[in-house]
């Protein structure tokens, strides 16, 4: 105990008298902030306390749904070493939602309650441990951008228990919480008729207007639509690998950050006289022709598919799956030289003999590959085929902290036992759909939560017996699912994606037909 009262000491003498004093830097006062050339946020921190201590409570007045997420795999845990917490927020200009309210009542292991004291806006956070306290206090509500993104200041203090401060600040939150409103299904019933969010005019000095949908007619209107920041860097890396005198170019990018709109530019500065799109399935082929015609412009006939029954070998623009245009008949019925420019999309794939067949066939004057996952398990050399020109490369941690990306969240789900035995793609059907592995989903799916009003996703299986039975738990639980795998056809395909975008379903479960991203 005294060991621990002197590293204090030291460390606070460090802090606010001589820096040149050594100290225990687990003690000592530190200055909290996001920067994310040095990895550093204030989100680690929290983890870091959470992870180590007895109890915590939060005086906060802001909280999103984002924030949450960022702390609920921690709390499940904390929850099942049965540690519990405090969180004490409030209703302070609306800003509060009521589904944020939702999800604090799944975070069982924390006591909620709402203070109604005129402009509380308090951000002070405590974590108990043994003998001593750590006190995070400053600018940062309990929000993903708070705790992760923007310049922040916070102040973590450490106190020996019989501190002052600590318990000044104890007896603060006290005084509060014994006044508050737990929190109730029948308090967040009653907030959800009386909310009233504010506007952006009242939360911001400026309102940034979205841009209106790409309208696709024109070239005039289409050469308007201009790259962003990321595709003007990858287009001047790919002109420079042309440049250089060589025909072939990858481009590693990661999912979401535009490669299908980043390919379309480099095709419109190329300008080339027919163009051939490769995908590996059929359901990219509409939409990649969609942003190609609002980059390129042009007429109708232009643009062709080759999939299925429809065969438009001579469009300027033509779109294809390998399945089609690997097929001995289709390669047979066109020249090598046909396309100046071949773009082969997921090429990750390409070490696949339908790929090796198509690639070996052309003789395209500029051939690019694009993916966001080039090293391979199955010993293909991605960077082999396109003679290791990388034209261009942004992973995904680097897309996110250039803001091109949504940011997301990624829970980690532990596998389900049944009497000792994990419950994997390995195990057979009837423990796969078991009562108890279905409840296990959906408790896991609730506690985690969505984003927006209602829940839509994917759930992908290991086979196909799976994917039909657990689909019919789920409806027999409420839920509107579907399950589709090889066996269904094209269209079926695309009209379950299309009740899924439009909430008529709430999820599809799939083998092998969607990609996992």
């Amino acid at each position: 105990m005294e060991e621990l009262i002197k590293d204090i000491e030291s460390s606070l003498r460090k802090g606010f008298i001589d820096r040149n004093v050594k100290s225990t830097n687990r003690y000592e006062p530190q200055l909290l902030i996001n920067n994310q050339k040095s990895k550093e946020s204030v989100l680690s921190t929290f983890h870091e306390e959470l992870e180590n201590c007895n109890t915590f409570i939060f005086s906060v007045a802001f909280i999103t749904e984002s924030g949450l997420a960022t702390l609920k795999s921690l709390l499940l845990d904390l929850k099942r070493k049965g540690i519990n917490g405090k969180i004490l927020t409030s209703t302070f200009l609306h800003f509060n939602q009521p589904k944020v309210f939702k999800e604090l009542l799944k975070v069982t292991n924390v006591e909620v309650r709402l203070t109604d004291v005129e402009g509380f806006h308090a951000k002070g956070y405590i974590f108990e441990h043994d003998s001593y306290h750590s006190l995070i206090i400053g600018s940062s509500n309990l929000t993903a951008q708070a705790l992760k993104v923007n310049h922040e200041w916070n102040v973590k203090l450490t106190s020996y228990d019989n501190g002052d401060l600590i318990n000044h600040f104890k007896n603060q939150f006290e005084e509060i919480w014994n006044c508050a409103q737990p929190l109730t299904s029948e308090w967040i019933e009653s907030y959800e008729k009386q909310y009233k969010p504010m506007s952006k005019e009242e939360y911001v000095d400026k309102v940034i207007e979205l841009p209106e949908a790409y309208q696709v007619n024109s070239i005039e209107k289409s050469m308007e639509i201009k790259p962003n920041k990321m595709q003007v860097a990858a287009l001047s890396e790919i002109q420079a690998v042309r440049d250089a005198g060589h025909d072939k170019g990858l481009v590693v990018s990661a999912t979401g950050t535009g490669k299908t709109f980043l390919s379309a530019f480099d095709v419109r500065k190329y300008a080339p006289k027919r163009m051939l799109f490769i995908v590996h399935r059929e359901q990219i082929l509409k939409k990649a022709k969609e942003d190609f015609r609002t980059i390129l412009g042009g007429k109708d006939e232009d643009y062709g598919f080759l999939s299925g029954s429809s065969k438009d070998l001579n469009a300027r623009y033509l779109f294809a799956t390998i399945q089609s245009i690997s097929k001995d008949e289709t390669l047979s019925s066109l020249d090598p030289s046909s396309f100046d420019y071949i773009l082969v999309d997921e090429v990750h794939k390409a070490g696949a003999k339908s790929y090796q067949k198509v690639i070996e066939y052309f003789e395209p004057e500029f051939l690019m590959g694009m993916t966001a996952t080039p090293e391979r398990t199955d010993d293909f050399n991605i960077y082999e085929l396109f003679d290791y020109n990388i034209a261009y490369e942004i992973r995904l941690q680097e897309a996110l902290e250039e803001d091109m990306l949504c940011p997301f969240h990624y829970f980690g789900v532990t596998d389900f036992e049944i009497n000792g035995e994990t419950i994997d793609e390995t195990t057979q059907l009837a423990k796969l759909v078991t009562n108890e592995r279905v409840d296990h989903i959906l408790d896991k799916v609730n506690y985690y939560g969505y984003s927006g009003k209602k829940v839509r996703g994917l759930m992908f299986c290991s086979r196909k017996d799976e994917a039909n039975k657990l689909s019919e738990s789920l409806n027999d639980r409420g839920l509107k699912t579907v399950a589709l795998t090889g066996d269904d056809s094209q269209e079926y395909r695309l009209d379950c994606v299309e009740k899924l975008e439009n909430e008529e379903l709430d999820y599809i479960l799939t083998v092998d037909i969607l990609m996992k991203v």
